[in-house]
């Protein structure tokens, strides 16, 4: 029996099917779905780890205790892993690991569009790509099987558009694999510098063995058609090249590292043109190229973002672009807005006002950013606006009490307690302000430590952070309310005059937790109303302006009745009607 699965429904299928006893993730958009899925199949152990490199380090303590271990993350979570990734590869595994990389060509919900091929071959481990769902599911039971047989763990790579797309699979029965039975070998999994000398020996090796074993594996592959044109192509790229030109001959790699360098030969000396489609960064390009083999790669495609079967056909040979429809008009752009009611919504209009240097963070407050709200100076990784505001207070040429740092209660889980550790330690003076929205929100409300719930919505032990923060030698803690601007406002005056470090917690849960209240609701004086529109700047969609009549309007299919217009208007022209 078939069905519809996206890629990332696939993969958690793949696992299951793979006989994985243990998943651990940090939820990030775009691989949200696999663990949080996973979790949920019988006889499966799953978790939100409080970040990657702990999803990581658990996943390896599962697999040297002999279970089949799946580690999900998106591409820039694997940074924040790479430190044990790195010497896993080293140790070898026990029982089979994987570690999902969801990379995000175009920068759908990310930072940067790195491209983390570039991590099988720097930490020398085997990397295979998926090219549809049923492939994400055969890949993934194929990558426990390599990860054993070449005592490796293994890097699945996937990207945006494969883990949200749908494609149709064919579902298999559980493998049952017996946990491993574990033996103490301190030369294999203890890396002193005596050990990992003799460990990097059994990598270079295993490097040899894989890369034969990659010239002799079904999943790369020769499509021979026209050989007028050869094409080398991975991932979802393969589909985009078989749609648009589906007669020439085609190379389709599944494990990109290490190459089929034999293949590739091959290949190349039975077509007449070679050319490589590969999205992001030229990682097969440049090899081919070392090789001295004759290849075009980027100077036909953009290293840049995305690409589309249309941008394939323009590029590749000067075909016309797929036609498609047309639109009667151009669509408005839609930028991206926090939730009506949203708690981080009455911060940055606060920190806006108050005109101080914010340094952000990574979660839907960073959307405090974008206008009207215009309410953050800079923004980088997860849990570097603690340390960036530190930065900032020590090179002197901003006035600290100007100075500020947001961040979610997730992310300060994730990795804002060690920079606030070091604002302690070195004697810093920074405001820190904590925007406790009781979930991971902008990757669809994933539970954390500091919920009190697992990922199977069980009751867990719930990390108190006002008292984590004390007990890390912050002395002034104080709750706030984020949609009492007056409240709020004054929290911040104090703290920053302040000569000693504090933090603000900000606590309201998400506005999409809490059901809008039934007997209340926000109306408009007309004759009060000004046109001033200071609460339209509030960037709310629950609130829009007339510019015929110059009048705000309440939005009626938006407005939750969080009351924040209400009092940031000046001329008491927003009602709250009870009843």
């Amino acid at each position: 029996m078939k069905r519809l699965m996206i890629g990332n429904d696939a993969i958690a299928r793949g696992a299951y099917e793979a006989g994985v006893t243990v998943a651990t993730a940090y939820p990030g958009t775009p691989s949200t779905e696999i663990v949080s899925n996973l979790a949920h199949y019988p006889g499966v152990y799953g978790e939100w780890a409080p970040n990657e490199k702990v999803a990581m380090e658990v996943g390896a303590g599962a697999s040297i205790g002999g279970a089949r271990t799946l580690v999900a993350m998106k591409h820039v979570g694997v940074n924040v892993a790479a430190d044990p990734l790195y010497t896993f590869v080293y140790t070898g595994v026990n029982g089979g690991l994987v570690i999902v990389s969801a990379d995000d060509p175009g920068m759908h919900s990310s930072q940067n569009e790195q491209d983390n091929r570039g991590y099988g071959r720097f930490a020398k481990l085997p990397v295979i790509e998926p090219s549809d769902s049923q492939e994400a599911l055969d890949f993934t039971r194929l990558a426990f099987d390599i990860s054993e047989e070449f005592d490796t763990p293994v890097m699945l790579r996937i990207t945006t558009r494969l883990a949200h797309s749908q494609t149709l699979v064919e579902e298999g029965e559980r493998q049952e694999v017996e946990i491993k039975e574990y033996k103490k070998d301190a030369p294999k999994y203890v890396m002193l510098p005596g050990f990992a000398r003799g460990r990097h020996v059994e990598v270079e090796k295993r490097l040899l063995r894989l890369r034969e074993y990659s010239n002799n594996t079904e999943i790369n592959h020769i499509e021979w058609g026209d050989r007028r044109l050869g094409v080398i192509t991975s991932g979802v790229c393969y589909q985009y090249v078989k749609e648009v030109m589906p007669e020439i001959s085609v190379l389709k790699l599944g494990l990109v590292n290490p190459l089929p360098d034999k293949v590739i030969r091959e290949f190349a000396q039975g077509v007449e043109r070679l050319v490589v489609v590969e999205e992001l960064e030229p990682v097969i390009e440049e090899q081919v190229k070392s090789w001295g083999i004759a290849v075009e790669g980027k100077e036909l495609f953009t290293l840049l973002g995305e690409y589309s079967p249309e941008y394939i056909a323009l590029h590749l040979g000067g075909i016309a672009p797929a036609q498609g429809f047309e639109l009667d008009k151009e669509i408005p752009p839609r930028p991206p807005l926090m939730c009506p009611g949203c708690p981080h919504r009455g911060v940055f209009h606060t920190l806006k006002k108050m005109r101080l240097k914010v340094m952000g963070d990574i979660g839907c407050y960073t959307l405090g950013a974008l206008s009207p709200l215009d309410g953050m100076d800079a923004c980088v990784c997860m849990g570097a606006s603690i340390g960036m505001a530190m930065g900032m207070e020590k090179a002197g040429g901003v006035d600290p009490s100007k100075v500020v740092a947001v961040i979610g209660d997730s992310t300060f889980v994730h990795s804002g307690i060690t920079p606030l550790i070091d604002i302690v330690y070195n004697q810093g003076t920074s405001t820190i302000v904590i925007l406790d929205n009781s979930t991971t929100a902008m990757t669809g409300h994933q539970d954390h430590p500091a919920t009190g719930l697992t990922i199977k919505k069980e009751p867990a032990p719930k990390l108190d952070l006002e008292a984590l923060v004390k007990a890390v030698g912050i002395n002034n803690v104080r709750m706030v309310d984020p949609l009492r601007l007056d409240e709020l406002q004054q929290a911040l005056e104090e703290e920053l005059q302040r000569r000693e470090p504090s933090v603000i917690i900000a606590r309201r849960p998400c506005a999409l937790l809490v059901k809008p209240p039934v007997n209340k609701k926000m109306v408009i004086q007309n004759d009060l109303c000004k046109g001033c529109k200071l609460c339209i700047r509030i960037g709310c969609t629950g609130i829009f302006f007339v510019e015929d009549e110059k009048l705000a309007v309440i939005n009626p299919n938006t407005c939750v009745s969080c009351e924040l217009c209400a009092q940031v208007c000046t001329f008491d022209a927003i009602k709250i009607m009870e009843g």
